[in-house]
């Protein structure tokens, strides 16, 4: 039978008639009915802006559904999608005529602007939040989001100048690309075709009188080539159907605006489609084509052994035919060419007549869809509210996801440009990207900011007792990546914070044990109240982490709560302010640090963090071990009794050709001739290696080295050009 174009006029006649060439139960039948007689009782007296009944979209809706083979329940709720929104009918009463489950599919296409929202981009983030996360509970909301857009679209000449604009880039920005994923062909060709008619009519308008001027010229050309092709098939004996193909203007506004392509080079604009009965066949009839016309070098693409990601099926061949013309052919099964016509909406499960010929036939539609599970989960990383941060990360994530990596095994993996191994990880499974240590791509180690490209095959290597980096954040591209990263980490960071408090109740109660005084009085937050403040504190957790966290030891803090053991501390204190009241006084070690008004006290360079000339340091006064020289940014510190901090300085002109000791820590690629490159750049730059301890872990090495520098200027220079080297992750300077 012959579908009606955009341009005829529907009846409800119409859609019962389609319905019937797929649909047999007589109940299903009745309960379309049942809806269609609701809406013309309900919808009774309103009209559209084009001044025609509003039943006239509905049933449009309707028969664009019954096109598609949706089942009953979908065209159902296809009637009634405007009810509650427009005829103020409660959810209630919906659920007592229809049922909850064509009132589910009812509410996830109402809009949601009654709700309270700041702005009208609040609403328009927050409509297609709904809608998004409705599609990916079921798939049958967007079934029939997708027709009302399109019959809409169809009449959007009666709309104002201003609402056709917005109109048109939300349906190129969202709906489109959801029927490009779904592979409904025929309803993004016309969607997009309608959407660029009104954002750049001049454009349209030329194309399409382009396309005119060569209609004769063409349909000469492809009459020609479909004879020719006809007799070629015939003469094997082969069953065949075949069709010429139509290339849509919005593709050719693509190829001509964005890659710059003149109208005569587009030479797809040619295009024959053969339609066969089995796979098999498909390849042979390429053989066929490709023994008798000269295929052009780098046109094949066999996307029925690599399917796109929305299931699409076909040989695509380029040839030059009949007159030198270059022709696109298109070769592909009965079922292949229902599936790019129509897409998941032909095989989806909730298609209520349709008996898979397999569980694995259904199990592998559901595999290839579940994108759509992205929709949910990016819902739960995003915070509630921020419709528009998840409307952007979808549209990033999923809409303009272009690049197509494969598993060793051959599963297409879809990711944004820019995306990388990590990305991919996360894609694949959660704990794979959370456990991820490196990646092979094209049977070579890469880095894990390596940007992967469309036919890449990656493999991600995994250790359970690895984690995500903060530096990971820097690099990965998706929003489901950089979330699922987020609360490993702050899950993580929650789980050392409560270890770290453990650990310091353990120091305390070691050293209550050591000066055997009273654990049960000592080990009660209610002892330390008065002294949370000193440390920095709000509770007894609070100062059990900084013990813990050893920014300071659980002796300094029974020192204060217990007064007789803070006669040393009270003394040097005493000793320091007397001291400092002559500023002028200053002494110097042989370390080359200078000490205002203290003599005599031992001056050592903290071993934890090997300060070095340039850091920025401080004294700590340690009891009978002198002053200790600490960078001040060096964690040991933090917390210290303010009585235990002095001011120390660099010495400069002691210092001249003294060099000072200092750790830095190299992770890295795992790859021949990386150590002996790092030796070779710190020869380069004349810095001394004390000392060498690396090691490998799946594919990464750890490389600690001890070196000898003159300054922290001369040690940066060495950092700077040592991330220089291929391969090289993090550099870091440790602290112990």
């Amino acid at each position: 039978m012959k579908y009606k174009e955009a341009h005829d006029t529907v009846t409800f006649d119409d859609v019962l008639e389609v319905c019937s060439t797929y649909i047999s139960k007589q109940e299903s039948i009745t309960l379309i009915k049942k809806a269609y007689d609701y809406i013309m009782i309900k919808h009774d007296g309103q009209k559209r802006k084009s001044g025609e009944p509003y039943t006239i979209h509905l049933i449009w809706v309707a028969y664009i559904l019954s096109t598609l083979q949706t089942g009953p329940t979908t065209i159902a709720a296809g009637l009634l999608h405007d009810v509650m929104e427009d005829c103020e009918v409660s959810r209630e009463e919906m659920i007592e005529l229809f049922g909850e489950e064509i009132t589910s599919l009812v509410e996830g296409v109402t809009k949601i602007n009654k709700m309270p929202f700041k702005d009208e981009a609040d609403i328009y983030a927050e409509n297609h939040r709904k809608i998004y996360i409705a599609m990916a509970r079921d798939i049958r909301v967007i079934l029939i989001k997708l027709a009302d857009r399109l019959h809409n679209m169809r009449t959007l000449q009666y709309m104002r100048p201003d609402k056709q604009q917005r109109i048109s880039r939300e349906t190129l920005e969202v709906y489109a690309p959801i029927a490009h994923r779904l592979g409904i062909n025929d309803i993004r060709i016309e969607l997009e075709d309608l959407c660029l008619n009104y954002l750049d009519p001049k454009a349209y308008q030329e194309i399409s009188d382009l396309l005119e001027q060569k209609r004769s010229e063409r349909k000469d050309s492809v009459d020609k080539m479909m004879k020719s092709v006809k007799e070629l098939l015939d003469t094997h004996h082969i069953e065949y159907r075949i069709k010429g193909r139509a290339k849509h203007i919005y593709s050719i506004y693509k190829k001509m605006v964005i890659k710059h392509k003149r109208f005569d080079e587009l030479y797809d604009l040619n295009a024959l489609r053969v339609i066969l009965k089995t796979k098999m066949k498909c390849y042979e009839v390429l053989g066929i084509i490709h023994d008798h016309y000269r295929p052009l070098p780098g046109r094949f693409k066999d996307y029925i052994a690599m399917p796109k990601p929305n299931m699409y099926q076909s040989l695509h061949t380029a040839i030059i035919g009949e007159g030198g013309h270059i022709f696109e052919i298109q070769i592909r099964t009965e079922e292949m060419d229902e599936l790019a016509e129509r897409g998941v909406a032909s095989h989806w499960r909730y298609k209520e007549n349709k008996t898979y010929s397999s569980k694995q036939e259904q199990k592998d539609i559901v595999d290839k869809l579940q994108w759509l599970g992205d929709f949910i989960t990016l819902s739960d990383e995003i915070k509630d509210g921020d419709a528009k941060e998840f409307y952007d990360s979808l549209r990033r994530d999923i809409f303009e996801a272009n690049v197509y990596v494969m598993t060793p095994q051959g599963k297409i993996v879809e990711l944004p440009n820019g995306s990388t191994p990590i990305d991919f990880a996360y894609r694949i499974h959660t704990e794979v990207g959370h456990h991820a240590v490196g990646a092979i791509v094209n049977n070579v180690m890469v880095p894990i900011n390596t940007k992967l490209k469309t036919g890449d095959v990656c493999e991600i290597k995994t250790n359970k007792n690895s984690g995500p980096s903060e530096d990971w954040l820097k690099f990965v591209r998706t929003a489901g990546a950089r979330n699922k990263i987020r609360q490993y980490i702050s899950k993580k960071d929650a789980e050392t914070h409560k270890e770290t408090i453990e650990d310091g109740k353990k120091l305390l109660r070691e050293e209550i044990r050591k000066r055997e005084l009273d654990e049960k009085k000592y080990m009660d937050s209610d002892t330390y109240k008065s002294y949370y403040g000193s440390f920095g504190a709000n509770n007894f957790d609070d100062l059990m982490f900084v013990i813990g966290k050893k920014q300071a030891t659980a002796a300094t803090l029974l020192d204060k709560v217990i007064p007789n053991h803070t006669g040393f501390f009270d003394n040097l204190s005493k000793m320091l302010k007397k001291n400092n009241a002559n500023k002028n006084q200053m002494k110097s070690s042989s370390l080359g640090i200078s000490v205002k008004g203290v003599d005599g006290l031992k001056i050592q360079l903290s071993k934890c963090c090997n300060p070095i000339p340039g850091d920025d340091i401080v004294g700590y006064v340690s009891k009978g071990q002198g002053i200790k020289v600490h960078c001040q940014h060096c964690p040991n510190i933090q917390g210290a009794e303010k009585g235990r901090i002095i001011d120390v300085y660099w010495d400069y002109t002691n210092i001249m050709e003294k060099r000072f000791d200092v750790d830095i820590e190299i992770i890295g690629l795992d790859r021949p001739n990386l150590l002996n490159d790092i030796i070779t750049v710190l020869g380069q730059v004349k810095v001394n290696i004390l000392n060498i301890n690396a090691g490998v872990h799946d594919m990464e090495a750890d490389i600690k080295l001890k070196l000898s520098v003159e300054n922290a200027e001369l040690l940066q220079l060495t950092i700077n050009n040592l991330n220089k080297i291929q391969g090289i992750y993090e550099i870091k300077r440790v602290i112990h």
